[in-house]
């Protein structure tokens, strides 16, 4: 029986600026908004995977690297770590998403590098 999953998450979650030194160290920071909210801003080197096609694509997340999970608040992407968590992989939710991250002064690019905000 896995007690994660019965007492709550079944991954760690990480403050934004635990989340920017893994993402320096090599982890992949996997931003789960929405196609618009992308483009509007997003974390350099960030990969992009939709929520709602997370489950499908799974084949295209690395399953040799830490993957730290970021959506705008935190909670789509805390529903992504669990699906990722299940899928076997080392994989943390960035507490207070790309919200957190701008607040924290932390760089946000828009779609072509363009200094970008959170939408």
């Amino acid at each position: 029986m896995n007690l994660g999953k019965l007492f709550g998450a079944s991954y760690p979650k990480i403050n934004v600026n635990e989340a920017a030194r893994l993402a320096d160290d090599g982890a992949v920071l996997l931003d789960v908004r929405d196609p618009h909210e992308w483009q509007a801003g997003h974390a350099p080197n960030a990969r992009h995977l939709p929520l709602a096609e997370l489950s499908r694509r799974l084949d295209e997340i690395p399953a040799n690297k830490p993957i730290l999970t970021i959506c705008r608040s935190g909670h789509r992407s805390g529903r992504a770590a669990a699906i990722l968590a299940d899928a076997g992989r080392d994989v943390s939710n960035v507490a207070g998403g790309m919200s957190a991250w701008s607040r924290a002064g932390l760089p946000v690019v828009a779609k072509g590098g363009a200094p970008g905000r959170i939408a």
